[in-house]
């Protein structure tokens, strides 16, 4: 059984003031199997977040229906594990508590609970952070925390909205080998959303590219690339294929949404 299924999904948000309606997402259909990593991708606008704020329950369709693990998605809840792009760690909550947060809720005994958050502060390598508290963290260190606390709950699925969107370059590139290995360790299913086409090809094993709004899924692309992955596949002539064709995609959906936009 596919662990995540989306039949027939659309998103109109009402217009405001005597404004049309807004179209944010087109009837979409689109199947993610256990313990598969997939990238979404398209232009600014797209629904690429509204798509997953459906999928997390922080947003209803207007058309269609959500199914994971054959139970039908109605609102938030633990088999999800959601991180955002903003920092959105508790402020009061030290890093170690931050990430048995959710243990904590669910009624986890202390014992069981201290146990996962070490293993966890080990894998993100913020054991000697473990009491600090998220203002004295650097952004990579603080979205690492945001990472365990979102897999230390176990959820059937990882959603991550442009997670590593605010961070420099070089860290940003350290964070997506860091969440990678988790991933090739764990094997969790991931609906990743993000504007990197290099980001996108290194952390899937499907990219999924979607049109100019309303957004629909315009293509599937398997990521055929080897595991475990290195950075240095980036310079390889198969990434560089995977991206001039991605980059393609994108770029025709880009110049519609411009054309559009003029128009109107």
């Amino acid at each position: 059984m596919s662990k995540l299924v989306m039949d027939n999904v659309s998103r109109i948000f009402p217009g405001a003031r005597r404004r049309a309606p807004t179209r944010a997402l087109a009837p979409t259909n689109l199947t993610i199997p256990d313990n598969d990593f997939v990238t979404i991708v398209g232009p600014s606008g797209c629904g690429k977040s509204t798509l997953l704020r459906l999928v997390a329950g922080l947003d209803h369709p207007t058309t269609g229906r959500i199914i994971l693990n054959g139970i039908p998605v109605s609102e938030p809840g633990p088999d999800r594990g959601m991180v955002f792009q903003s920092y959105t760690l508790f402020p009061w909550l030290s890093v170690a508590d931050n990430i048995a947060f959710g243990l904590r809720e669910k009624g986890m005994p202390a014992q069981r609970r201290t146990a996962i958050v070490g293993e966890w502060l080990a894998r993100i390598g913020l054991a000697s952070f473990a009491h600090h508290y998220p203002k004295q963290l650097s952004g990579g260190m603080q979205q690492r925390t945001a990472i365990a606390r979102a897999l230390a709950n176990d959820p059937a699925i990882l959603l991550l909205d442009e997670p590593f969107g605010a961070l420099d370059n070089q860290t940003r590139a350290l964070m997506q080998e860091l969440l990678l290995g988790i991933w090739e360790r764990e094997r969790k299913t991931v609906l990743f959303v993000t504007h990197d086409i290099e980001e996108a090809i290194f952390l899937a094993s499907r990219v999924v590219v979607m049109t100019a709004r309303p957004g629909r899924i315009k293509a599937d692309v398997a990521i055929d690339l080897p595991h475990p992955r290195h950075y240095t596949i980036k310079t390889s002539p198969e990434f560089s294929a995977l991206k001039a064709r991605l980059t393609e995609e994108i770029r025709a959906e880009a110049v519609l949404a411009d054309n559009a936009d003029r128009v109107s």
